[in-house]
């Protein structure tokens, strides 16, 4: 797995010791973080994707070289299945450690199985991913993430979405919904919130899904392993409350809290995937039920929220009033 990393919230929980989440395991495999600039961070990913790229296709070109001569029966049928299924990433790893052991026992006496053997690195199908939070995604980034998207490449996309520029202190971004105080938006923020998954739901080959994990952790995992498994670009917009939130309850009960966005209907969760549209099926699927739970207790619950009810009552309940009717309309 290769990870491009957004500045932000991401990259701290991300990269700082001692407590960084990524690790390897007995075999030294793991994946590989680096930290891009706020601004670029989708072209960063997309510039990893396009170097391992070009490399597995020169290693693609030495095996399809090796192929048209006389081989050992073991060689020829290592590097056949490895051919067959370079861009599958079921079994990479079974595929590339079978073909790996098998050069290695002829690369002395095989110029050809020693050159391919020094490539051995790229055997294996990585998993790129780029992770960024909404004021990387909705806003300054978001021209290079719709060029990234657009690209039709195989990379996937994770936004945690706090509805807020959290790591720079909590100022307003488009991904910011309607009655929400923040920097920026002291009073309220007037307009709705941008509906990136709608806008990349457009192009009609982008995989594409929100989720809640707290709502619905098997929803969370499914969306991400058909994210994984789906041959183009795939975007995935997760929700994640912040210390900006003023969650009355407390950070501690984040995963409760969203729970509560999608039992009131605040957050949907949902899946589109444009391969069950070639299926002749339709492609969007909701996955979050009809709203049951009350939209205003929930928003009361979080201070960027009742805290417009204190300070501006003239205005609070019209803005209440919209956020909630934008929220239905999505």
């Amino acid at each position: 797995m290769m990870i491009a990393n957004a500045t932000g919230c991401t990259s701290i929980w991300g990269a700082s010791a001692p407590s960084m989440p990524y690790t390897k395991n007995c075999k030294g495999h793991g994946p590989s973080w680096a930290n891009s600039l706020f601004e670029d961070n989708a072209e960063y990913g997309l510039g990893m994707f396009l170097g391992v790229k070009q490399s597995r296709e020169r290693v693609e070109d030495m095996v399809k070289a090796m192929l048209e001569g006389e081989l050992p029966e073991d060689l020829k049928a290592a590097l056949t299945d490895w051919l067959e299924h370079v861009d599958d990433s079921e079994g990479t790893r079974e595929r590339a450690e079978a073909l790996t052991a098998v050069l290695e026992k002829y690369k002395d006496n095989c110029d050809k199985c020693a050159a391919l053997y020094d490539e051995k690195q790229f055997f294996v199908k990585r998993s790129h991913w780029i992770f960024g939070g909404d004021g990387w995604a909705y806003d300054i980034g978001y021209g290079g993430l719709d060029h990234v998207l657009a690209s039709g490449e195989n990379v996937n996309v994770m936004v945690f979405d706090t509805e807020v520029y959290s790591n720079t202190g909590g100022q307003s971004s488009k991904s910011t919904p309607t009655a929400a105080i923040a920097k920026f938006a002291a009073s309220g923020k007037k307009t709705k919130k941008k509906d990136l998954g709608m806008m990349a739901m457009s192009y009609g080959y982008v995989y594409v899904a929100q989720v809640a994990m707290g709502a619905d952790k098997n929803q969370t995992l499914k969306a991400i392993a058909e994210a994984e498994a789906y041959d183009g670009p795939s975007l995935i917009i997760a929700y994640a409350p912040c210390i900006n939130h003023g969650l009355k309850v407390g950070m501690g009960c984040s995963q409760l809290e969203e729970k509560r966005a999608v039992d009131c209907g605040y957050w949907a969760t949902y899946r589109f995937n444009p391969e069950l549209k070639e299926q002749g099926k339709n492609p969007f699927i909701l996955d979050s039920k009809e709203p049951t739970a009350n939209f205003r207790d929930f928003l009361m619950g979080e201070v960027r929220f009742s805290s417009l009810q204190k300070m501006f009552p003239d205005t609070a309940e019209a803005l209440f009033e919209k956020t909630e009717k934008d929220a239905m309309t999505r």
